[in-house]
């Protein structure tokens, strides 16, 4: 298994792109994406578990319940939530893009993202379907990252490429997230693609397996969203035998998906509003893994934690207080934490107990961009590990005119 370039589109007969319609004010913004397979593919996607719901999940859900689809289209700059015509108009967006492809609307995925609560108006979606349906392009994948992106910095991509019976397959994504995240659907939107023959069932057990691992294991702000989503498409088109119960080449499958959405989740985690470092907290020694992940999302999720991190600060004992309150059966007179970075390691706490350690070492660990919080349980072999970032001051200042 290798990491190749080319995103959404290095999979067989995907395009995609990415286009300005009107909907974000400025210009310059791409705000309009599609993607779009040749073929008919298989689908499968997993939803935010947040009650209110944008109404393009509803959508979503409905149209794919058939396990198939052959087109994303994804707005940013308007989450299309909390709308009286907000059915109507995600429907009418897979309609337009459906007539442009000349598809089934049925087999249109939509997604949206941005501010929830103001009416999204159809227009520029309707005047922009066609130039994007003209960009489309097996180079358009980036186009297309951009395009999704809110108060992202960065755009988020990748792909790898493996081999199923001796086919060559890829697989690939985009995604966007960088507030509102938080386990149980961190929020974002991610959007994966397959030349893997895989059917429909197989593909959402795939899917739903691996997000427990990754995109529920990602914290930046604790709040839930109310329109984040996974959804893969596998067209088939590599050519090898599809994969229709589990075996070699499932398990194969999972570890180029497991692969790629870890990619993403770090990427979104390391673009986490105003933030400065990416967290990594690899918890070992649990009971089960049950309590490997309580732990790591207890400590990733906490606001002081976070705050110290920011703050280049070995403050441990945050750390330990959130492993405590995070309810699980921890004995923490076994708890070991440690801090590690590119600069070096070291361990600030042994069984349960504050250990002398170098501020100064300290220091250039937490200053480094990416660190580790390695907690021991002392109790088992579970292991587990979540993805957060650090709270600064700029994390207030974006969020606190958001709206306006």
């Amino acid at each position: 298994m290798k990491i190749i370039s080319g995103g959404v589109c290095a999979a067989k007969g995907f395009q995609a792109s990415g286009v300005h319609c009107g909907i974000r004010a400025s210009r310059t913004k791409r705000d309009l994406a599609l993607i779009y397979s040749s073929v008919p593919a298989s689908a499968a996607a997993v939803y935010t578990t947040n009650l209110v719901k944008g109404a393009p999940l509803t959508v979503t859900k409905q149209h794919i319940s058939d396990g198939v689809a052959q087109a994303v289209i994804c707005n940013s700059g308007n989450a299309n939530t909390c709308n009286a015509n907000g059915i109507e108009i995600a429907e009418q967006m897979s309609a337009l893009t459906a007539q442009t492809l000349g598809i089934q609307a049925r087999d249109v995925v939509v997604a949206s993202t941005g501010v929830i609560g103001q009416p999204l108006d159809i227009a520029p979606i309707a005047a922009g379907v066609g130039p994007l349906k003209a960009a489309l392009s097996d180079k358009g994948s980036a186009d297309a990252c951009e395009a999704i992106m809110t108060t992202d910095t960065r755009q988020k991509e990748i792909a790898v490429e493996f081999t199923l019976g001796g086919k060559t397959c890829r697989l690939g994504g985009i995604a966007k997230g960088s507030g509102m995240i938080h386990p149980n659907m961190a929020t974002m939107l991610v959007f994966l693609t397959t030349d893997a023959a895989i059917a429909p069932a197989m593909l959402d057990k795939a899917l739903k397996g691996d997000i427990q691992n990754t995109f529920n294991m990602i914290s930046v702000d604790g709040d839930t969203s109310t329109n984040d989503m996974v959804c893969i498409l596998a067209n088939g088109l590599a050519g090898n035998e599809e994969i229709t119960e589990e075996g070699e080449d499932f398990s194969v499958f999972m570890k180029a998906l497991n692969t790629i959405n870890i990619h993403l989740c770090r990427s979104i985690a390391a673009d986490g509003e105003g933030a400065t470092k990416l967290l990594e907290c690899a918890v070992t020694g649990a009971k089960d893994e049950a309590t490997a992940k309580t732990v790591a999302k207890s400590v990733v999720c906490s606001s002081l934690t976070k705050a110290a991190m920011f703050g280049e600060d070995a403050n441990w004992g945050r750390v330990l207080c959130a492993i405590g309150y995070s309810g699980a059966d921890v004995d923490v007179d076994k708890v070991g934490v440690s801090f590690h970075s590119a600069a070096g390691d070291v361990e600030v706490c042994r069984d349960g107990t504050g250990v002398p350690f170098s501020e100064e070492l300290a220091s250039r660990v937490l200053h480094e961009g990416e660190i580790d919080i390695l907690v021991s349980l002392g109790d088992g072999s579970g292991s587990a590990t979540a993805w957060g970032c650090d709270l600064s001051y700029e994390y207030v200042r974006i969020n606190g005119d958001y709206r306006t």
